[in-house]
């Protein structure tokens, strides 16, 4: 039975999300350049949006992106200015002739002036803005690439507010770069080009401080580190990492109370790291979801939920009952 969407808006000073989004049909439409394109486009509007990256993965038919959304801080004209023309490199005639008029009226706060800024900040520190621009930069370019009209996407967007201490975070950064290995696609996340830390890995310094945001080290050798224990378990070599399992075995280990090692257990597919509305600790679950009552006025029938009993979760939480098909 399809679950109400409940709509949770962060209520700390800064927040992340999970946030997913599939194409028409689950069609497989992304091919080597597009998902190279995608990539991009991730950290283009994060720059202009004001955003963070943690992480991502980029499959043939769909993505996941973990942005961390910092507390917001003023933005001042010139600053905009700068975000504005990243985002537009190659502005058209029409946006370059407003730009021109734009900057003269910023000194004066000219009515043209006043109204960009307005519409620039409004766009600023938003996950929705974010993905809202993601999404439509990327089919623009998809449609003219291929000659097609029409939607790309199945969806708006999927997204799971995830809670900012370390062990949350990690959590869900390892279970998006594994997307490429429970997809049978490689043995080791490094070795698919399209997630972040593939890109971490070959050098660039912007995923290297995403994946920093979650995992705490004080050079990126110590972030790899431990990461690469979260990714694999007892060791660094991907042959030292606990195969995956199929979803029968899964089920039985549920079912008998039993547990498996966490680097296991992050190579199944999870419905409560993309459909559980919230993740991390039950103190967190609990702020959000009683946010979400004083807000709207009902009394949602639900209250945190503890993971299931399968590996160390540590505190984790989530919104949603899931525990009947975890799975997904």
């Amino acid at each position: 039975m399809r679950q109400r969407r409940i709509k949770i808006d962060a209520s700390e000073s800064v927040a992340a999300y999970h946030c997913m989004s599939r194409t028409v049909n689950r069609e497989r439409l992304f091919d080597h350049r597009a998902r190279e394109i995608l990539r991009r486009q991730f950290w283009v509007v994060a720059d202009y949006c004001g955003v963070e990256v943690v992480t991502y993965a980029i499959l043939s038919n769909h993505f996941h992106v973990l942005v961390r959304v910092p507390a917001r801080v003023p933005v001042d004209d010139q600053e905009l200015l700068r975000r504005y023309q990243m985002l537009y490199p190659r502005p058209t005639r029409y946006q370059t002739d407003s730009l021109k008029v734009i900057r003269e009226q910023l000194a004066t706060d000219g009515p043209e002036a006043v109204a960009w800024r307005r519409r620039q900040l409004a766009l600023m520190g938003d996950i929705s803005a974010y993905m809202k621009l993601v999404k439509q930069r990327f089919t623009k370019w998809f449609n003219n690439s291929h000659r097609r009209i029409g939607t790309l996407w199945a969806e708006r967007f999927k997204s799971v507010l995830v809670e900012t201490d370390p062990h949350t975070l990690q959590t869900m950064a390892a279970y998006i770069d594994l997307n490429a290995v429970r997809a049978g696609l490689a043995t080791d996340p490094k070795d698919y080009r399209w997630c972040g830390y593939a890109e971490a890995v070959a050098g660039q310094a912007r995923a290297q401080t995403g994946l920093g945001i979650a995992v705490a080290g004080e050079n990126w050798q110590e972030v790899q580190s431990t990461y690469r224990l979260l990714l694999f378990g007892t060791g660094s070599d991907p042959r030292e990492a606990k195969g995956e399992i199929t979803a029968q075995a899964f089920a039985t280990v549920l079912k008998s109370g039993g547990r498996l090692p966490l680097a296991v257990v992050l190579r199944c597919r999870l419905r409560f790291f993309t459909d559980g509305a919230v993740l991390g600790t039950r103190a967190f679950v609990a702020r959000q979801l009683e946010e979400y009552r004083r807000r709207t006025g009902k009394r949602e029938r639900t209250r945190p939920r503890s993971l299931p009993a399968l590996a160390d979760w540590g505190d984790l939480a989530t919104l949603r009952n899931l525990r009947r098909d975890p799975i997904g």
